[in-house]
């Protein structure tokens, strides 16, 4: 037989999603402020004529990581909303 989880074990879980998606949402934003830095990076690159193989890589990289970042802060946010109608008994 299984139990039913406690309110204030929920309660918690909730304030911890929480303190989650706080997290994600400023590395999300730090993260977008460094692509646009080595976005800038790569165009100085390529304006002097610099080979910017590994640069472009790396901007491909630090976008395909935003998007499995973002994807991870919608899996939070989905949990979070799940917590707060469980927490609220609604």
């Amino acid at each position: 037989m299984t139990s039913m989880p406690h309110p204030e074990n929920r309660a918690e879980e909730l304030l911890s999603e929480q303190k989650l998606l706080s997290k994600a949402e400023t590395d999300i934003e730090q993260g977008w402020t460094r692509l646009r830095n080595q976005q800038d990076l790569l165009s100085e690159l390529q304006r002097g004529g610099r080979d910017t193989n590994e640069a472009a890589r790396l901007v491909q990289l630090m976008k395909g990581t935003l998007v499995e970042w973002e994807r991870h802060r919608r899996l939070i946010e989905q949990r979070v909303a799940y917590l707060e109608k469980e927490v609220s008994g609604s």
